[in-house]
């Protein structure tokens, strides 16, 4: 897959020398405790730049989910760091900074297209801007289904009434997981597509988990971790070259009874 051609930035998202957004600080994660105790990450570092696309893979319990979840370590949005903060500022901080997309849509059935594209303002407390839920609509192509119930669309319709939601509060970046593992290959395609052209027209940062190298394809640089450490990434990705890392990031954990971090470093590249 050639690379894709940059676009001119929209306003939306000011590009300005400001810090990156999302950066991880050896940031750790254990789930459980005593001897069943499970180490999800250990102690990641990782720079992600605004106006990116990375992709996120790995084998089965390497951390990739929860990657952004620590427990100790020093994460950081915008150049705020985010560990410290109260249950209540990042309930907020959620709502206003961080947009998000899920293999299940997630939208409420009572709510009209645009009414779900504008819950996070409402979440938020921001006013409800109509204006910019109509203009996501239409990048999405959905402008004329504002008034309709999700029940009405399908399932990849829904998918871009996700996205156009996830970027109405202009977040620092987008978390999206498995946002096509619902759809088939077309419309997964297409939804792709929309997140290539949100971080290339608009400036949006996106940071997507998947277990599919095509969709990984996608992005800018394909992040992997095994074990709960980061294994290596891959720049300009192509869907062969990621799935024959990925295959070669199985086996290693295959063999070392489903990993270890000696067994990660040992494939990093």
């Amino acid at each position: 897959m050639g690379r894709r051609a940059k676009h001119p930035r929209s306003e939306q998202w000011p590009q300005q020398a400001e810090p990156p957004a999302v950066e991880l600080r050896a940031v750790r994660r254990l789930h459980g405790r005593g001897d069943s105790a499970v180490q999800a990450l250990r102690g990641v570092d990782l720079v992600l730049p605004r106006g990116s696309f990375t992709a996120v893979m790995g084998p089965s319990g390497s951390g990739k989910s929860t990657f952004l979840q620590c427990a100790a370590g020093e994460v950081l949005l915008g150049g705020e760091e985010i560990t410290r903060l109260s249950e209540n500022r990042l309930t907020e901080l959620r709502r206003s900074r961080i947009g998000f997309v899920f293999q299940s849509f997630n939208l409420l059935p009572s709510l009209t297209v645009q009414q779900n594209v504008l819950l996070p303002q409402r979440l938020a407390g921001q006013r409800q801007d109509r204006r910019l839920a109509k203009e996501l609509l239409a990048q999405v192509g959905l402008e004329e289904h504002g008034g309709r119930r999700p029940g009405q669309l399908s399932g990849g319709q829904q998918q871009r009434v996700a996205i156009a939601r996830a970027l109405v509060t202009r977040p620092e970046v987008v978390f999206a997981d498995e946002p096509t593992g619902a759809l088939d290959t077309r419309t997964a395609q297409e939804v792709l597509g929309l997140l290539r052209r949100a971080v290339d027209s608009m400036g949006a940062t996106i940071v997507m988990v998947t277990h599919d190298p095509v969709a990984a394809s996608h992005a800018d640089r394909v992040l992997f971790l095994a074990d709960g450490a980061l294994a290596g990434t891959l720049e300009r990705p192509d869907p062969q070259s990621v799935a024959d890392r990925m295959i070669r990031l199985t086996s290693a954990a295959a063999s070392a009874g489903h990993g270890s971090a000696g067994g990660a470093g040992a494939v990093a590249a």
